[in-house]
């Protein structure tokens, strides 16, 4: 979910029958007035590693209104603010990437949104330095390896809410590729683990945005001088269909189905900005996904 308006949904949803019928497990206290901006300078000037804990354990709450309209909109008001000193960002950035890395769970709410709230870790970077090259580039691996490892493909769900892994995976992806202190090997761990999640193999039809979402951090990589013409067009070839059963015959089951239909989102995505686009780095991308959408059955 990309958050624009994130609070007035979130108040919708928690005043819907099947928002309220998810019980709420955290123990973070709201604001009486709702005022999260506000409440974000008071309780991160007071806030102690419990606090940051219990409210990095709120991104996994099955109620939609509390995981995602308060415990992130908590988080990234709080980042966004500058609330958070330099040893609650670490604190926090350990925390994320401890939720980021375990294996996904049923529910399937922690992971993508350890992810999503790691995106505004990775913002509050590029906005004003302070981790270490060691730290980013340790962000970045999390980064490529939570997207290689989505698996539950679940967008939005009635009366549950978002879990969007592939999207907030490249949300994060987004925002590291907009840091200009983000090595080439970096770059090169994100373009790989975003390509393994253009046509996944286990062949879900995305339909709620995450062709389009993963388009993004490519536009942006696109920028980088010290990624040649011949290293995108290497990396476009590895989109094309292969020789695997599930491009043999892509019209006689939901295997190939699926792979033409995210990889053709993924292609016009890319060819829908680029083309438009004014600066002549993202506007190579064009051609490139044009011979993609040719190369599909």
């Amino acid at each position: 979910m990309r958050h624009a308006g994130m609070l007035v949904a979130a108040m919708m949803l928690a005043a819907s029958p099947a928002a309220a019928g998810a019980a709420s497990t955290c123990a973070v206290a709201r604001p009486a007035d709702g005022d999260l901006k506000a409440y974000a300078a008071t309780f991160f000037a007071k806030a102690r590693l419990g606090d940051l804990e219990a409210l990095a354990a709120c991104l996994g709450d099955p109620d939609p209104a509390m995981r995602d309209g308060f415990a992130f909109t908590l988080w990234s008001e709080g980042l966004r603010g500058r609330h958070l000193s330099a040893a609650q960002m670490r604190r926090t950035l350990a925390l994320l990437t401890e939720m980021a890395a375990v294996p996904e769970d049923a529910a399937g709410f922690r992971r993508p949104f350890a992810a999503l709230a790691l995106s505004e870790i990775a913002r509050a970077d590029r906005i004003e330095a302070w981790m270490t090259d060691a730290e980013l580039h340790a962000l970045a691996r999390t980064g490529a390896a939570y997207m290689r490892g989505v698996t539950d493909y679940r967008g939005f769900v009635p009366g549950e809410g978002w879990r969007h892994g592939v999207a907030h995976g490249s949300d994060l992806a987004l925002q590291l590729a907009l840091n200009p202190r983000l090595a080439r090997a970096d770059a090169d761990l994100l373009l790989g683990a975003i390509a393994s999640q253009v046509a996944p193999a286990a062949s879900p039809y995305y339909h709620h945005g995450e062709s389009a979402r993963l388009a993004r951090p490519i536009l942006f990589l696109a920028r980088r001088a010290d990624i040649d013409d011949a290293a995108w067009a290497a990396w476009f070839k590895t989109l094309y269909p292969d020789s695997s059963a599930r491009w043999k015959d892509v019209h006689t089951g939901d295997a190939g189905l699926a792979a033409v239909h995210n990889t053709t989102g993924f292609a016009n995505a890319i060819y829908v900005s680029a083309a438009e686009a004014q600066d002549p780095q993202i506007k190579r991308l064009a051609p490139l996904a044009v011979e993609l959408l040719k190369a599909l059955p």
